[in-house]
């Protein structure tokens, strides 16, 4: 058992401390970061009932709508909603690349989770599978979430715009990886190139959120940020 609770928190908390130690300027609380960690992780078990329920209810038939709805739009909204509950308006989150933090930590929390439920019903022999794949595209759409999230936050011009997209392009992305993986018999060799563009994306998102700094002078209800040259 201790092998499986290894093998199913490792790679999340690796790649949560990759990108939180990509924080250059002001690093976030460590408390704060594992709230989200650990809400994130809570989140689990109303998405798989729910899950649940429309599978044995058979409510949805169509592997499409499955893969969009039941599983991309349910779990990145739920994500999404405990981000902007929790953590959107607080005092720490204050600057853009905040969002890439806390966005990472609830989505890992989740995949951590879920990763050690699903590693017990299926054995440590799939954890570097898991690894690789369902854990690191829940970290990646954490990234891409919290950038847009932090975006907003701070663009009032076009944060109507960014929080619409911290939610839609997760939602799409998420669900295409799952459409891939559940309707292509040779899916390996789509999943691949689509991974290595999701890594691709997400390291773009962090560079640009990494690129912001604060002005000195600002106020409590105003903050203004330059890019560096």
């Amino acid at each position: 058992m201790l092998g499986i609770l290894s093998a199913g928190t490792a790679p999340g908390l690796a790649l949560l401390c990759y990108f939180y130690l990509k924080d250059k300027y002001e690093p976030e609380p460590l408390s704060l970061v594992f709230k989200m960690f650990i809400l994130g992780a809570l989140l689990v078990f109303p998405i798989m009932f729910i899950e649940y329920v429309i599978d044995v209810e058979n409510l949805i038939n169509s592997n499409f709508i499955k893969s969009f709805i039941t599983v991309g739009l349910l779990e990145e909204f739920f994500k999404w909603f405990i981000l902007i509950y929790t953590v959107y308006h607080h005092v720490e989150f204050d600057e853009p690349y905040d969002g890439i933090v806390y966005g990472v930590s609830a989505s890992v929390g989740f995949a951590t989770a879920e990763n050690i439920m699903y590693l017990v019903t299926n054995g440590i022999e799939v954890a570097i599978g898991r690894a690789l794949l369902p854990v690191s595209i829940h970290a990646l759409l954490g990234v891409i979430m919290g950038y847009y999230l932090g975006k907003g936050k701070f663009s009032a011009s076009i944060r109507r715009r960014c929080l619409t997209f911290s939610i839609l392009i997760p939602f799409i992305l998420h669900g295409t990886y799952d459409f891939i993986i559940n309707s292509f018999v040779n899916w390996l060799l789509i999943i691949v190139p689509f991974m290595a563009f999701l890594w691709w994306l997400a390291l773009i998102k962090v560079k640009s959120a990494s690129s912001i700094v604060p002005r000195e002078g600002i106020d409590d209800k105003t903050i203004r940020y330059k890019h560096i040259n």
